[in-house]
């Protein structure tokens, strides 16, 4: 995940945090599939709403969507939301 999201967005700033073992039990979780929440500052999301940013993080973990994750909260910012910028 940390790759993906480093190579298509070049963050100043990604967190990635496996939150699974909160839905143990969870229909998703069973597949073996995770739970995560990603928070990444980017200057990739400069002039993009809300929605088109999550897009962005979507396209970049690409099949992990349908191997790996299960869930993902996303909170996606530019530097200058921040203060970064």
């Amino acid at each position: 995940m940390r790759a993906a999201l480093e190579a298509a967005l070049a963050p100043l700033v990604l967190e990635v945090r496996d939150d699974s073992h909160k839905h143990a039990g969870h229909a998703g979780a069973r597949d073996g599939r995770g739970h995560f929440h990603v928070r990444v500052v980017s200057r990739a999301f400069a002039g993009l709403a809300p929605l088109a940013r999550h897009r962005r993080v979507y396209a970049a973990l690409g099949e992990l969507m349908q191997t790996d994750i299960h869930a993902l909260s996303i909170d996606a910012r530019t530097p200058e939301e921040v203060g970064l910028g």
